[in-house]
Parts: structure tokens; sequence; C-alpha cells
């Protein structure tokens, strides 16, 4: 009877630390998620940081290009207050396309064009873009590993017990996404 108890006691063990080492890789997922969303968050922060700086070198030049403005500051305002992925991925890609609009009225004011403020805030936004870009790709790689590991057996059944759910994509509007503000200042 010994032996038999003895393993019970080892497969118990055993079934234990299996369910422990999933619990624990899912935990790490997900806070590898959770890193990578405050990475992209501290660039778009960044970028909505930039936004008024820029707008408000060209104003001086564009005294008659107020909807441009408005548009960008709503759309500024909406992206700063998503709440989700989902939200913040919508609210973004309604930023690009209004930061698309402005830059393509910047082409009609080369005084505007060739200032050096506007010159040096137009390329900090267009490598915050590329940091943007970077880091949503990761928070993509990490949110595709944490939900196949919550999809996959027998890690689904581990995350369902304990209530890891499916994380959203970062996806940028289709629209949004090919029309990337353009940094170009050629004559």
């Amino acid at each position: 009877m010994a032996p038999v108890l003895f393993g019970l006691l080892v497969i118990i063990v055993l079934a234990i630390l299996f369910v422990i080492g999933i619990y624990n890789s899912l935990v790490r997922l997900r806070n590898q998620v959770d890193n990578s969303w405050s990475q992209i968050d501290v660039q778009l922060k960044r970028r909505h940081d930039l936004i008024p700086n820029l707008v408000e070198t060209a104003k001086g030049y564009m005294q008659h290009e107020r909807g441009t403005f408005e548009a960008i500051t709503e759309a500024r305002s909406r992206a700063m207050g998503a709440k989700t992925v989902a939200d913040a991925a919508k609210a973004e890609g309604g930023l690009a396309d209004a930061l698309s609009k402005f830059m393509l009225v910047v082409e009609n004011y080369p005084d505007l064009k060739a200032n050096q403020n506007f010159l040096a805030l137009q390329e900090e936004l267009s490598s915050t873009e590329n940091k943007i870009s970077f880091a949503r790709q990761g928070y993509n790689d990490e949110v595709l590993n944490l939900n196949n590991k919550i999809q996959m057996f027998p890690s689904n059944i581990i995350a369902g017990m304990f209530g890891f759910g499916k994380r959203d994509f970062f996806e940028i509007e289709a629209a949004a996404e090919r029309e990337v503000p353009k940094v170009s200042f050629s004559k």
C-alpha cells in the first residue's frame, strides 16, 4: 500500500508543479504584454506632446488654416482619452489622418517648410512615428504569444481557471496606415 500512496503523491506533486509552471508562464507573458503596451504609451505621449508645438510653430505662417488646426487638436484629444487598445488604435488612426492632411497643407507654405523650429519638430515627429511603429510591432508579437498560450491545450485550461483573457492587437486602421504623415520638404 505504501508504494501506491508514494506513487500517487509523486503524481500529485508533478501535477501541481505542472500547473505552477503553466501559471507562471502565463503571468510572464501577461507582464510582457503590459510592458510592451507601456512602451507604446510612452511614444504616443511623446507624439501627443510634440503636436501642439508643431501646430503653434505653423500657426504664424498658416493663419487661414483654422479648420486644419482644429482637426488635429480634436484628434489629439480623442487619442489622449482612449482607454482601451482598440479605442487607442482607432483614435491614433484618426490622429495620423489629421497629421497627414496637415502635412499636405504645409506644402503650400514654403516659408514654414524652411523654418528651423518646424523642421526640428517635424524630424522629431518622424522619429517618434518610427518608434511607435517598432513598439507596436513588439506589442503585437507579445500579444500573439500570450493569446497562443491562452488558447492552446493544456495551458488553456489553466488560463481559464485563473482568468487569463485574450488581449487585443494594436492595429491602426488601413487608411491611416497607408497615409503616414509625409515628411518631405523638397521644393
